[in-house]
């Protein structure tokens, strides 16, 4: 059981203060009645919540987004550092979650968590096309050449063969750029940048799919995604 209020703010992405007041103005229906006591304790496993008029259902599997913040590991459990379960609030907490995905110790942002094997496996497929796409900020500017390179595909020294990417520059001094990938290969938008004679100094995932790393969520927080959102993460 959890406070109507909490259950709102985390699954919605709303602060408590607005919750109260859709709760207060009437915005809110529990089971298709109207509630107004932001306290009332609810089971979201088998309540179901409309919120101005949009509804959301248990889902069978869970589905979070995380702001993963650096020093953070993608891991279900460590026993030396803190890994990104360790940072699901309780009313979020589901037995099974585990990161779709994983961002380096030294990587930022978006990190999905569910309990989904299945759905976790589309979009890790190389062969489904969901992209996964990051910012970079390098130590040296990155020449039309090395961008060439890397939307034509690398092979890396070791061998490591590397599918074509979406590169995008953000500045003038082409030190920022947007890289959109289809594989998950170990460092891999690192190496390849290194590969191309600019090293990465910060990285951050801002976009799974269709779906962008909600704003809102300071490095550290997640919030359940709805199910039109599940949806945008498998659109390529």
């Amino acid at each position: 059981m959890v406070r109507l209020d909490k259950w709102i703010a985390t699954t919605c992405g709303l602060t408590r203060k607005a919750v109260r007041e859709q709760i207060r103005s009437g915005q809110v229906l529990l089971n298709g009645a109207a509630v107004f006591d932001p306290g009332q304790y609810v089971d979201p496993e088998t309540d179901v919540l409309t919120v101005d008029g949009k509804r959301y259902d248990a889902q069978a599997h869970a589905y979070l987004m995380l702001h993963k913040p650096l020093g953070v590991v993608s891991a279900t459990n460590d026993r030396t550092q803190k890994t990104v379960l360790d940072l699901v609030p309780p009313q979020l907490y589901r037995k099974g979650l585990f990161p779709a995905g994983r961002l380096d110790k030294d990587t930022s942002g978006f990190v999905l968590l569910t309990d989904d094997g299945a759905f976790a496996h589309r979009i890790l497929s190389p062969k489904q096309h969901v992209q996964k796409t990051y910012v970079a900020s390098l130590s040296a500017p990155l020449s039309p050449a090395g961008a060439e390179a890397l939307r034509a595909g690398l092979t890396l020294r070791d061998g490591t063969a590397l599918l074509p990417a979406r590169v995008r520059i953000l500045d003038d001094e082409q030190k920022s750029v947007e890289i959109g990938i289809w594989e998950g290969k170990y460092h891999q938008i690192r190496r390849m940048l290194a590969a191309v004679g600019s090293p990465v100094e910060t990285l951050m995932r801002t976009q799974i799919g269709s779906l962008s790393l909600d704003a809102s969520l300071a490095p550290g927080e997640c919030r359940a995604l709805t199910p039109e959102e599940v949806r945008e993460i498998e659109k390529r």
